[in-house]
């Protein structure tokens, strides 16, 4: 009987994924060909594909295959992984290590062919052993070894530089910092393993997506690889570093093409809810959440989504941190999740708990500074500057351009008395902004505004200081603060009268604020001071009865409260 035919059928039923078809006639042929390994190999194969894990490791390591050949070896590995055994998994790929690495040198000293066991049915060595780091890095990461899993993934890429997935758990899980994405990237063995023209498309697509919190200007596509400029995964990673660079504007012009040609593009998704949240679009993302949890329920991205519409709708943390806990129980290593899980508790200053948080992140995402901002926005919080200046130090490391990073760490000049250089920083952080153009959601730069003025105050640059509070109030009118820093500056410049009104407006919009009803007892006391000088000893100014009695009502109003 010719078995070759039934062993393409074999092929042809998995590539239509008609799986039982596939079993039933590898396990036939196993039987006709009196157990052959290859025959049997592909009956595991076929039992994998039907999700029977532990029959298909049986198959293999009954008949101590998983000794002889990396490919049975690897798949048996992959079989207890996915039944979540995961150190049964690593066990079997550690008790064949020295093996491998001989099939590896032996294919390289071969020049006409590799003998049948180290070619293991048209895989090369170097494919396998990939495979097998690949997947060891897998099982460390799901056992939390994120050291170890990192030089796994890196193990991997460089035996075989075609081998994206690693690079992309390597990028999207942040496990590398700029400088040692950069290292790696310039040790790859791209001319020993590649044709020039193919060296150049993986440097390309590689370096485009390690450089997140690059100008988007910066992207040029090669001449060679002309064309890609419309891929979706280029597209992607354009729109992350807008995102980096806080232009979400423009980030979402391109996420939403992304999503209208591939609604549930992997890569996009993350980016794009992200986006969603930056811009208050918050049906938009109900509309979303609610679609990929319906289609992909399995996934922590779909989790995700709903968490952060729960966080943006306001007074939902409870709601929140529960959907964000099973995107992170689906996924432990996704930082998204756990920075977003310290936002609901940030948000109810619950500051132990959502430091607990951004430090899991830190650790899962190694190459992010978002998660180093948070944790020091949380110290600042507490009145720790000295730890806050340490983690927005290690924040600007990782991006020197973000607006928000500067903004912080002229913060913490700010409060320890450094006048001048808080006034650079926030300048700094005002031309980053300037500098993303129109594009820029404004309201969010308030506070930024509204600090200039404060230390523009603390410099007696009062003109100054004016200037930049009247600029924050034409991006948030009714805000108590605004007002009442900008009366108190009216007071020190002795404008009492222009003070009073804006002390009244602050308390108008906010009336249990304390500095407010201070600063306007002061402001009047001080303004019939200086009306004395000119009404007389015995005389009373009667336009300043309305304000006494106003003054007195507030004082009455907030005692009674």
């Amino acid at each position: 009987m010719n078995l070759d035919r039934l062993r393409k059928r074999v092929r042809q039923y998995i590539d239509q994924q008609q799986y039982q078809s596939a079993l039933f006639w590898a396990d036939k042929i196993a039987s006709l060909s009196h157990e052959d390994p290859q025959d049997i190999y592909w009956l595991a194969q076929c039992l994998y594909l039907t999700s029977q894990y532990h029959r298909a490791s049986h198959a293999l390591r009954s008949r101590k295959l998983d000794k002889l050949y990396g490919a049975c070896q690897y798949l048996a590995a992959r079989c207890h992984y996915a039944a979540k055994e995961f150190q049964q998994a690593l066990d079997i790929l550690d008790a064949e290590e020295p093996a491998n690495k001989k099939l590896l040198d032996r294919s390289g000293k071969e020049d006409n062919g590799t003998p049948e066991s180290a070619k293991d049915w048209d895989m090369s060595p170097a494919s396998i052993s990939s495979s097998i780091c690949l997947l060891r890095g897998k099982i460390y990461d799901a056992m939390d070894n994120r050291p170890l899993a990192t030089s796994s993934y890196k193990e991997a890429l460089k035996l075989d530089v075609y081998c994206f997935e690693a690079f992309d758990l390597l990028t999207s899980h942040h496990m590398l910092t700029a400088q040692e994405e950069k290292d790696f990237l310039d040790s790859l063995p791209l001319s020993q393993q590649c044709t020039v023209e193919e060296e150049e498309l993986l440097h390309f697509l590689f370096e485009n997506k390690l450089k997140k919190y690059n100008k988007p200007s910066d992207l040029v596509v090669p001449e060679m690889v002309n064309g890609l400029q419309d891929n979706l995964d280029v597209v992607v990673s354009l729109a992350e570093r807008h995102y980096y660079n806080c232009d979400f504007k423009m980030c979402y012009k391109l996420t939403s093409m992304v999503m209208v040609k591939d609604p549930f593009h992997a890569n996009c998704l993350p980016v794009h809810i992200g986006t969603l949240v930056e811009l208050g679009k918050s049906n938009e993302l109900f509309y979303l959440s609610h679609k990929l949890v319906d289609l992909y329920p399995n996934n922590p991205v779909s989790w995700f989504a709903v968490g952060c519409y729960y966080l943006m709708v306001g007074h939902k943390n409870e709601h929140a941190r529960r959907y964000l806990s099973k995107a992170t129980t689906l996924e432990r290593t996704y930082g998204p999740a756990w920075i977003a899980y310290g936002h609901s508790f940030a948000v109810e200053s619950e500051h132990d708990q959502a430091m607990a948080a951004y430090f899991t992140a830190a650790q899962l995402m190694k190459g992010c500074h978002l998660p180093m901002l948070y944790i020091g926005l949380e110290y600042g919080l507490t009145n720790n500057s000295k730890l806050a200046e340490r983690f927005f130090s290690q924040a600007l490391s990782i991006a020197p351009e973000d607006p928000f990073v500067i903004h912080e760490v002229a913060v913490v000049a700010f409060q320890n008395g450094d006048w001048k250089t808080a006034e650079r920083l926030f300048l700094d952080a005002m031309e980053k902004i300037k500098a993303i153009g129109n594009e820029v959601t404004v309201d969010k730069w308030e506070p930024l505004l509204n600090n200039l003025g404060h230390v523009c105050r603390k410099l007696k640059k009062y003109d100054q200081a004016l200037e930049y509070h009247r600029q924050a109030l034409v991006l948030i009118p009714q805000h108590a603060s605004t007002y009442a820093a900008i009366g108190y500056v009216h007071s020190l410049m002795g404008d009492f009268e222009s003070a009073i009104d804006y002390f009244h407006t602050a308390l108008g919009l906010k009336r249990d604020d304390t500095f407010s009803v201070t600063m306007l007892g002061h402001c009047i006391e001080m303004y019939i001071g200086d009306t004395d000088a000119y009404i007389g000893l015995f005389y009373i100014n009667l336009t300043l009865l309305p304000l006494l009695i106003c003054y007195c009502a507030v004082i009455l109003l907030v005692w009674s409260t």
